[in-house]
């Protein structure tokens, strides 16, 4: 998909893909209810909240940055998508909403910089000492965004602690799991930080990669986990 792109905003790479592969599946197994209520937090060039447009949701999109929020409105407008699109952080611009599905691409990358702090490009990949400032966030605060049998699904890497992101869902009230998986080599950021990394223990020697994870969780609403509602069934 060739999408408008502004100097500074992330390009979709293999997490893009992941996440959107992922929520088109739960939405077809689903058999996606007219009118399902979809959020992308972080949205970027808006290519994940598209592809929950084009399967005809009502998608509100989110991003801190002011050149990413142009991205998106542009590249919705191009395909004649219906797509609300709303500069802010994290859930501050839908305060009191509700949604049927919430989708997360956050930073995941580990590192020294302040992420409040930085400005452009790094914002789509700086995350804090163990790259969970913003993970951690959406786990903590995205179930009271979700309506009855609502879905997250959120994308980050496995050096952040996948079983950290599935207990804090899990305590939340949600049932997590791991539902897609895709190796992928270093890009030049983590080349950069690998060695800082192999001398805090993240990396083993001569590891080069690193695996990408979708993680699902649905709200359970019923002593059988099917909750009731429009959201997606749990698969």
């Amino acid at each position: 998909m060739l999408l408008f792109r502004p100097p500074g905003v992330y390009r979709p790479q293999s997490d893009t893909a992941l996440l959107a592969g992922a929520l088109l599946r739960a939405l077809g197994r689903a058999g996606a209810p007219p009118g399902a209520r979809v959020l992308e937090l972080g949205t970027g060039t808006g290519a994940v909240a598209l592809a929950a447009a084009r399967a005809g949701c009502d998608v509100v999109a989110v991003d801190v940055s002011a050149q990413a929020v142009l991205a998106a409105r542009v590249n919705a407008r191009m395909r004649g998508l219906p797509l609300r699109v709303l500069r802010g952080d994290l859930f501050a611009p839908v305060a009191g909403e509700v949604f049927d599905v919430i989708v997360a691409n956050p930073p995941y990358v580990a590192g020294d910089a302040d992420p409040a702090a930085v400005r452009g490009r790094a914002r789509a990949f700086e995350a804090g000492p163990d790259g969970r400032a913003l993970l951690d966030r959406i786990c903590a605060r995205a179930p009271r965004h979700l309506g009855p049998a609502g879905t997250l699904l959120v994308v980050h890497s496995s050096l952040n602690g996948v079983a950290a992101t599935l207990v804090a869902l899990r305590r939340a009230g949600l049932r997590a799991s791991v539902v897609a998986r895709h190796r992928e080599p270093f890009g030049p950021v983590m080349r950069r930080r690998a060695g800082g990394l192999r001398a805090r223990g993240v990396l083993g020697p001569g590891q080069r990669h690193e695996d990408l994870v979708v993680v699902r969780a649905d709200r359970i609403e019923d002593g059988e986990g099917q909750g009731h509602g429009r959201g997606l069934r749990a698969a």
